[in-house]
């Protein structure tokens, strides 16, 4: 078994606006992590309460 198979990477292009992008970098230079890091984990902070917000769908 490959670690690619435990953890699939691809590229993905995110846009952020340019002073949350100034944000991110100052904690990722902070915490000497990579920008993607910081997305990732506050994704999975987030996630839950993202989650709980109700889709354009939904009524």
């Amino acid at each position: 078994m490959s670690t690619e198979s435990k953890s699939e990477k691809r590229k993905q292009s995110l846009y952020f606006p340019e002073s949350m992008l100034v944000e991110i970098q100052q904690e990722a230079t902070r915490l000497q992590r990579s920008l993607s890091w910081v997305v990732q984990r506050a994704w999975k902070v987030a996630r839950d309460e993202v989650k709980k917000m109700p889709g354009s769908t939904e009524p």
